[in-house]
């Protein structure tokens, strides 16, 4: 009768399904619907993240006719942000793995409801600067847990699909930020009230993903590994998977809790996190610096388009080329493989930045840079953009994961600050060729750090991070001796 029971609620019988630990049992668990529900979850942050950092993009443009802002404090308007960012993930990403992830999870997202709501009624320059620095932590925040539980919740064979696929949400909202912006002025609001509602909209997404966020269960690896609750975690994966993963209730062998230190003073963790860290840094020093920067670098290269024509365009960019880069990456990453998908990105990157800023008189030629452009924007989601983000979730321990994913997410976003702050001076001093020749350099320094990281395709999250390496050697040493 139980049988019958589970078969009508679309649960297979417990002996149609191996019984095996949570960890395998993830690893070696079909793709399945609970997996897209768990990639939705995560990945409406990710929209709601991308939404909040790029529309500040055109916000700019408008709030220095407003405020008449300096080439300075016009950079701080749009870094500020990511500036914080820095202390959310880093912040966020430790308390995950010392309390949880489940615990924070939603957290980040009300932060960024109120800043972002806050940041609409901000009275003066000050105080836009102090909300969105609330933002960036909670922004910043949502970078380890969302990319750490889908990579916990993934299998070995589809991880790199499934994680790319929340980041690809990020797509939606850089193309979202430009079309809501290209409604509001087509429909010629003032534009002192116009940025003000381009940026307070980001919190609408914002808490559509606090209630989401909310069912998603404690990941079960972290749960039956480092809490030694296998058993609980063991029911709750079967609930939310509705039966399509069944693992066993036993106790799973726990990994050693790493503290802050010891992870900090590992070799092999600190080499990857070397890797992550500094591939990400020059990443988002030229992304976020051309993306956030985009309606002044097309501004150069058209000084008489109109604001509108000049959205327009971006969003043509983002729509033709980065759109389609995101969808090719996460369709093909796991087959390419992680690391080579990110070397190939790089060096592409690198190949249209130099041509860009090499070839004579292309900044001055708007078909021939927008298509050079759209080229560097296709080769940067599919590449390092997909892959800095894939990679810090899966080459950590599970006790240090978010701590790990953390850490390199937090200094990239010290990249894309500094990326941001300085893209408008180095443009003024050394033109848009010289900006684009710096970007090209970045590129090449992030082959170099991707060189010190492993390829995790197709490896199981525990024997990527060698977590279960203690065990084996244990069960051998035993095997021995008996």
């Amino acid at each position: 009768m139980a049988t019958a029971l589970q078969d009508r609620q679309g649960m297979p019988p417990p002996s149609a399904v191996p019984v095996q630990s949570v960890t395998d049992s993830l690893n070696e668990a079909p793709l399945s619907r609970f997996h897209m529900r768990a990639v939705f979850t995560a990945g409406m942050g990710f929209f709601t993240d991308a939404y909040d950092l790029f529309i500040i993009g055109v916000a700019m443009t408008l709030i220095r006719e407003e405020w008449h802002t300096t080439p300075l404090l016009l950079g701080l308007i749009g870094s500020t942000a990511l500036l914080a960012a820095f202390l959310g993930a880093t912040v966020f990403g430790r308390i995950a793995d010392v309390f949880g992830r489940k615990k924070i999870y939603g957290l980040e997202a009300t932060v960024m409801a109120i800043a972002a709501l806050a940041t609409a009624f901000s009275p003066n320059l000050i105080w836009l600067l102090v909300w969105r620095f609330i933002l960036g932590v909670g922004i910043g925040g949502d970078y380890p847990v969302s990319a750490v539980l889908m990579s916990e919740y993934s299998n070995r064979a589809n991880r790199g699909r499934l994680v790319g696929m929340v980041f690809s949400m990020q797509a939606l909202g850089l193309i979202a930020g430009p079309l809501v912006a290209l409604i509001i002025l087509a429909l010629g609001v003032p534009h002192d009230l116009a940025w003000r509602i381009m940026l307070g909209l980001g919190a609408l997404p914002a808490l559509g993903v606090i209630y989401l966020r909310r069912t998603l269960p404690e990941s079960p690896r972290y749960a039956a590994r480092v809490q030694g609750r296998a058993a609980a975690a063991a029911a709750s994966l079967r609930r939310y998977t509705r039966g399509v993963v069944a693992a066993s209730d036993a106790v799973e062998e726990p990994e050693r809790r790493l503290t802050l230190r010891q992870f900090l003073t590992t070799p092999r963790y600190v080499r990857m996190l070397l890797g992550t860290a500094g591939a990400w840094f020059v990443f988002d020093y030229a992304f976020y610096g051309n993306t956030i920067s985009t309606p002044l670098i097309l501004k150069a290269v058209a000084p008489q388009a109109s604001l509108i024509a000049d959205t327009a365009i971006a969003l043509l960019i983002f729509t033709v080329a980065a759109l389609p880069g995101y969808i090719t990456a996460f369709m093909s990453v796991d087959a390419i493989g992680h690391r080579k998908l990110q070397v190939a990105g790089f060096l592409a990157m690198a190949v249209a930045f130099l041509l860009i800023g090499g070839l004579p008189n292309v900044t001055h030629m708007l078909v021939p840079f927008l298509a050079l452009y759209g080229l560097s924007y296709f080769f940067t989601e599919f590449g390092p953009n997909t892959t800095t983000f894939l990679m810090a979730s899966e080459l950590f321990p599970v006790s240090a994961r978010t701590t790990g994913h953390g850490l390199s997410a937090g200094m990239a976003k010290v990249g894309a600050f500094v990326g941001v702050l300085t893209f408008p001076l180095i443009q003024a001093t050394a033109g848009l060729a010289g900006a684009m020749l710096v970007a090209a350099a970045a590129a090449i320094i992030g082959v170099l750090f991707t060189s010190l990281l492993p390829e995790p395709s197709g490896r199981s999250l525990e024997e990527i991070s060698g977590e279960d390496e203690p065990v084996k050697v244990a069960r051998k040493l035993a095997g021995a001796t008996a």
